[in-house]
């Protein structure tokens, strides 16, 4: 009973904190997303609607935002998942001497301003960035490749930002993989690759499962890299609610689009959740 009320105690004032600074200040966004904006007047303050959560439903243009920013989503996650996890097992299993290197190197970008590291990217991916002049002085191409204002620029950007997150989650579950497990296997006569498939890997999905829950809110919820890599007109749903908010000051709508962004991370989440329970369950 003591452990638990002290435990209470520690996690009061982030509690607060949380409760405070997110839990109320989205709470009380809440009454605007139903009420009705009317272009050059605003927001009605007695109107009530759900005009601005079904325009995301059936609205073709908010419909596409939303199918194009869960696919960046998966997109990212995935190729951060299969970069990530040979660097991790690197880290973890591989030479000593190359693990302090390898750890550096992975957590040296977070230590880098998120718009520092965009800007690098844009210096690199540009129709006359570096990408393009060296693979056109090598004349494997004879004009420059679209790598911006689309889906493969703020792909190659935001998986840059993000890898770094899988990678330590994915290093955390690699220690607590127990060696002696892998040795009876070994033992048992299982080659390194069985071994693997039948050991490592299930023993490390929760740390996957995490990883990837950690990648893919984030991906979905990015502003700065989709708005200096995709620009104005590659729109997901982080920037077109800052454009709802900023530009068009339609607050109902970006609200509601908030709203909407909130439950598909609540939704995400409690699904890999149970995910994960039904396939620990299984093992």
């Amino acid at each position: 009973m003591n452990s638990a009320r002290t435990g209470l105690l520690l996690i009061a004032p982030l509690a607060i904190v949380l409760v405070g600074a997110f839990l109320v200040s989205v709470l009380l966004l809440a009454p605007t997303s139903f009420r009705e904006y009317l272009p050059g007047t605003g927001i009605v303050p007695d109107s009530w609607t759900l005009e601005n959560y079904l325009r995301i439903a059936t609205d073709d243009f908010y419909r596409e935002v939303v199918w194009r920013t869960l696919a960046l989503g998966l997109g990212v996650t995935a190729a951060c998942l299969m970069l990530g996890y040979p660097v991790a097992y690197l880290i973890v299993r591989g030479d000593p001497r190359w693990r302090l290197p390898l750890t550096l190197l992975v957590i040296f970008p977070l230590m880098l301003n998120l718009v520092v590291r965009s800007f690098g990217w844009i210096a690199l991916l540009t129709n006359r960035g570096l990408v393009n002049n060296l693979l056109m002085s090598l004349g494997i191409i004879d004009e420059p490749l679209k790598l911006m204002f689309n889906l493969t620029g703020v792909m190659i950007g935001m998986v840059h930002i993000y890898l770094p997150f899988m990678v330590l989650m994915l290093v955390a579950a690699l220690q607590n993989v127990p060696r002696d497990v892998e040795a009876a296997a070994a033992t048992l006569g299982s080659g390194r690759m069985h071994v693997f498939t039948a050991v490592t890997l299930p023993l490390t999905a929760p740390g996957i499962i995490a990883g990837s829950i950690l990648v893919f809110v984030l991906s979905i919820s990015a502003l700065v890299t989709p708005r200096m890599l995709g620009g104005p007109t590659y729109q997901v749903m982080a920037t077109l609610i800052y454009d709802e908010y900023m530009q068009l000051l339609d607050w109902s709508s970006g609200s509601a689009l908030s709203f909407t962004l909130v439950a598909i991370a609540v939704a995400i989440i409690w699904l890999s959740n149970r995910a994960a329970k039904r396939w620990a369950g299984l093992a």
